[in-house]
């Protein structure tokens, strides 16, 4: 069976890379009274506390329920501690929030999980931890973070390359070989320490049944567990185990009683002092390890395999190497398939790259808010400040899934927004997986029973921007596309759920019933001059122009979704008809505020802005050109002459409202105009300001980058913007990298460095423009160049220039690696990419979350060639995003 017959088969998911690489310092890991979660559970205590509801590993791998975890652990008797989690320092330790501190790559991954690889850079002297806390304290917004490459501790190459890479036999039969090499010229030893246990489960007062791991002397971990296949893992060399218990130490943390001599860890003790009393000498336990001591010679590479099976196995080594090879050239074969139409190996291998760190970014996500808030029977209840502390109000919020993590260390938690844009590009090579990420958080068990989707873990009531109709129609047009035929039970039912979520926007975002929404910051952090989700003194309101964009967007994907199931159904006619009636409304008020006459397009600058309305019904314009400004340019959709034509009830019903409504229907770009091939535009944007729009964003002096479109316009950068609002003075200057404000701490930053969800869209919205006009629509392409292209020119060119952060340029370096020349020249690390969250807006060099290969992900979907414009026709199936075939360099 290939992988590309394999993929639809859920059994081959069972199992997969479904641990965090972070399970301390989380909402749901924190019982505190004051709701302070990076403290409550440390890096440091972690060694020993038995977290409730997730574990934590390096490279880990799990059951989709997360019953059984399989780990490595090393120490290379430097250390103060075995290395069994990555380092990072938390937000109020980094001088740009939090931020990891080692070296890890994703390299390979299919979408079953049949084959997976990643790489580690260990060093083989003491770990800097107090060096990188220090130096990080003493540094300032202004001053960049300090890297553990800063540190020096590379610089001779003592360091080890661990190689860790898994293969299944089947569903329940998982191969493991782990490769380590001596980078250094000396020799130098290392404890390796392959781990298995279980996540607790049975410490929490529902359940006390306590599976149990158990060994023998040869090369054997039993596993007993009632709910699991797997039976046996073997070593494949005569090892010594070590055993004990999945359980806190209280003694360690707490100065109180041990329930259990075996603490968690109790392995860790015994392999730094030697102490026997801390495992079990009947060897069994919830923990065990296997015990690696080596000397590596310079240079010296050694393997080690291991295998995790539900079968009894005599010669369990005998068919390793062969398995191994079968899934490395089935992975082969099935992003050979995938990648057909891309000429470029340095392409290939970035994109095959970022689908990996996409995959090695599912995680097992569990959470119950009404256990968290009440507390366990078997535990001390929380005290009753944590009540009111945050997300009281979700109660019936119960996760219990495998869920895509924009990072599992910086963000182990799902956000709603960056979720949808993780779907696009997984239905390249999941789209299975796609849709019921998308679908998960319709159902009721997410979305809260008024229609709100849940933001995230730190306060699931924030708001996102309505992306979820967009993508659910996009992953259905390109799944339709791959597979031959419409799954219409899932476009279907995740309409009617979005109709709650869109009633949801409509009662609680437009508070002022004018179809202005407010929203709050909406996912851009600190993009706007002080913070969105704060309340003005005075009673004043934020118009938002991003707010109204959005939703206006959310309309029109609503209107479209609704036309698609009408060919199959016509009581949808109905509902197509209501989303079209409600854009033009909310297109109304974005000119008119409803009955003010104000507009939040400002004609004399020609962009749009946001606004304080005053309770005495005057406004006054945020005149700070930011991507909020470019947002409404989403709002597009174009429509087949003939798909109007095969909904008659449609036709009529939207012909009366422009007939008897021609105040709205003159808002709207040419709906009533045919472009080329007979096809209709629904825009917030008529041509001419589309045009003025695009001479902002492609001015090089302004938005356009030559890595993508700024956050913020460079103007900014000398001359920055200054608001006095209520006596108070606000300023926001361009920054293109880290942040310089701590309006909402951590490294959040908005204001100039290149984000590619917004960059997607501005692409995606390009390309749909395109389809209504005809190629003679030229725009100045860059501003002020005195040279015109179309807008699909435009959307290819923006796509290479996303491309160029990671390819190498022509003195072969990476702009995504940076400053530091190490990471560009080295052998042994100039091809292995990160995917960060977002991109420095005048270098290109990454920065923020190192691993964020979540919305960044999309950068695999960009460099898939887009189909032809004649399959597109035929197929009424866009890929939005992708550089053309017809135009790729």
């Amino acid at each position: 069976m290939s992988e590309k017959q394999r993929v639809s088969d859920i059994s081959w998911k069972k199992w997969g890379p479904y641990v965090s690489n972070r399970e301390w310092g989380l909402v749901r890991e924190d019982y505190s009274e004051n709701g302070d979660a990076w403290n409550y559970t440390t890096h440091d205590t972690a060694e020993a506390k038995t977290y409730r509801w997730g574990e934590e590993g390096i490279c880990g791998i799990c059951d989709d329920l997360q019953q059984l975890v399989f780990s490595v652990g090393f120490w290379n008797k430097k250390d103060r501690m075995v290395k069994e989690r990555f380092f990072g320092l938390t937000n109020e330790q980094g001088n740009h929030g939090e931020d990891v501190k080692e070296y890890f790559y994703y390299l390979d991954s299919t979408p079953t999980h049949s084959y997976m690889k990643m790489l580690y850079k260990y060093p083989q002297n003491a770990f800097p931890y107090e060096e990188l806390i220090s130096i990080n304290a003493e540094r300032n917004k202004t001053e960049p973070e300090y890297e553990l490459i800063d540190t020096g501790i590379l610089d001779t190459n003592e360091y080890f390359d661990i190689f860790i890479e898994y293969a299944k036999e089947s569903q329940n039969d998982i191969l493991v070989k782990l490769t380590i090499i001596n980078k250094s010229e000396k020799a130098a030893p290392l404890i390796v320490l392959p781990t298995l246990w279980f996540r607790n489960t049975w410490n929490w007062g529902y359940d006390d049944y306590k599976p149990q791991l158990s060994g023998d002397k040869h090369n054997h971990i039993y596993v007993n567990h009632r709910a699991l296949d797997i039976k046996k893992v073997y070593a494949k060399e005569s090892l010594q185990i070590l055993f004990c218990d999945n359980e806190t130490n209280n003694e360690r943390l707490y100065h109180s009683e041990n329930g259990t001599q075996y603490c968690k860890d109790g392995i860790n003790v015994f392999v730094m002092t030697g102490n026997p009393e801390t495992i079990n000498p009947k060897m069994t336990g919830t923990k065990a390890s296997f015990y690696i001591d080596e000397i590596f010679k310079a240079k010296e590479s050694k393997t080690f395999e291991f295998r995790i099976s539900d079968k009894d196995l005599e010669e369990p080594f005998r068919d390793f190497d062969e398995i191994f090879k079968l899934r490395v050239r089935e992975a082969d074969e099935f992003y050979t398939d995938i990648q057909k139409d891309i000429i470029s190996q340095d392409e290939k291998m970035i994109q095959r790259q970022a689908f990996a760190g996409m995959l090695w970014n599912k995680m097992f996500y569990h959470y119950n808010v009404e256990k968290w808030l009440k507390g366990d029977p078997a535990e001390f209840p929380p005290p009753k400040t944590r009540e009111k502390i945050r997300n009281y109000d979700w109660k019936h919020l119960n996760n219990e899934h495998i869920i895509s993590m924009p990072d599992k260390w910086e963000y182990p938690w799902y956000a709603t927004w960056d979720l949808a844009f993780h779907a696009i590009s997984f239905s390249l090579i999941d789209p299975d997986f796609a849709k019921h990420q998308l679908k998960l958080f319709l159902f009721e068990w997410y979305m809260h029973p008024n229609g709100q989707l849940p933001a995230y873990e730190w306060n699931f009531s924030d708001v996102n921007p309505p992306v979820h109709a967009w993508a659910v129609f996009r992953v259905f047009k390109i799944d339709e596309y791959l597979k031959g035929k419409p799954d219409l039970e899932f476009l279907e039912s995740a309409f009617q759920k979005l109709l709650m979520n869109f009633t949801w926007w409509v009662n609680k975002k437009d508070i002022n019933g004018n179809n202005i929404f407010e929203g709050g910051f909406l996912g851009l952090d600190n993009i706007g001059v002080f913070d969105r989700n704060s309340v003005l003194p005075n009673g004043e309101q934020l118009e938002q122009s991003d707010g109204t964009s959005w939703m206006a967007m959310f309309a029109l994907n609503m209107m479209r979704i609704a036309l698609e199931l009408a060919l199959y159904n016509n009581v949808y006619e109905e509902l197509a008809m209501k989303f079209f009636d409600h854009f033009l409304s909310i297109a109304n008020s974005l000119d008119n505020m409803g009955n003010e006459n104000f507009s939040l397009w400002d004609d004399e600058d020609e962009f749009f802005y946001d606004a304080i309305a005053s309770s005495d019904g005057t406004h006054i314009y945020l005149k700070l050109r930011t991507i909020v400004g470019l947002i409404p340019m989403f709002a597009v959709e174009v429509i087949d002459d003939e798909m109007i034509e095969n909904l008659p009830n449609f036709k009529k019903r939207m012909k009366w409202v422009l007939d008897n409504k021609p105040e709205l229907a003159a808002l709207v770009s040419r709906w009533e105009v045919k472009g080329q091939d007979s096809k209709h535009l629904l825009s917030l944007l008529r041509g001419h300001r589309l045009k003025r729009l695009l001479s902002r964003m492609l001015n090089p002096n302004e938005f356009l980058s030559e890595y993508g479109v700024r956050a913020l316009s460079k103007e900014y950068e000398q001359s920055p913007y200054t608001l006095n609002f209520n006596d108070i003075e606000y300023s926001v200057k361009y920054t293109p990298a880290e942040s310089d404000s701590g309006l909402f701490g951590g490294n959040s930053n908005w204001r100039g460095p290149v984000w590619f969800p917004i960059n997607f869209l501005i692409i995606e919205s390009l390309q749909r423009f395109f389809f209504y006009y005809s190629p003679d629509f030229l725009i100045e392409y860059p501003t002020g160049s005195g040279n015109y292209s179309n807008l699909d020119e435009i959307a290819d060119s923006l796509s290479r220039r996303l491309a160029k952060i990671f390819l190498r340029d022509e003195n072969g370096k990476r702009p995504v690696n940076g400053q530091y020349d190490r990471f560009q020249t080295d052998p042994d690390f100039k091809d292995y990419i990160l995917f960060y969250e977002y991109f420095h807006g005048d270098s290109g060099r990454g920065v923020g979350a190192s691993h964020q290969t979540g919305w960044t992900g999309l950068i695999a979907k960009i460099l898939q060639p887009r189909f032809s414009k004649k399959e597109i026709a035929e197929s009424e199936t866009e890929m939005p995003g992708n550089v053309s075939r017809d135009s790729k360099e």
